[in-house]
């Protein structure tokens, strides 16, 4: 029942912003961890930044810090991802996640945090031209 759908990504050039955006629907709880991960050929997905619906704590990426900023949204179980002085390197396909049935969200970002995240969006493309 619980479905992920992202969007609000394109092409940029260097130094420009995109602003993400993600519905999570379906989920039995009222509150949740929900993420951002992006990939690029040839690595291992990885975690850009979580929150804890409700109030809690937002991560960040070493590499994203001081950049981009995770944020909820009015509505239940949306959120967005503003990134700011976007640079080459970010460019990637990012996903929305939910981790769903847990209290709180897992170390992050960490080796283990894409197996805790069980739904994934389908991902939306981030172009960042230099």
């Amino acid at each position: 029942q619980v479905h992920v759908m992202e969007s609000g990504g394109g092409s940029v050039q260097a130094g420009g912003s995109l602003k993400l955006s993600c519905v999570v629907s379906g989920s039995p709880y009222s509150r949740n961890c929900l993420g951002w991960f992006r990939q690029v050929p040839g690595k291992e997905r990885e975690g850009v930044a979580a929150i804890y619906t409700g109030g809690g704590d937002s991560y960040y990426a070493d590499s994203v810090k001081g950049r981009f900023t995770i944020f909820e949204g009015n509505a239940k179980d949306t959120m967005y991802l503003q990134m700011l002085s976007l640079k080459p390197e970010d460019t990637a396909i990012y996903y929305c996640a939910a981790d769903i049935g847990r209290i709180g969200c897992p170390p992050f970002p960490s080796p283990d945090e894409v197996a805790s995240f069980n739904y994934w969006g389908q991902g939306t493309q981030v172009t960042v031209s230099s």
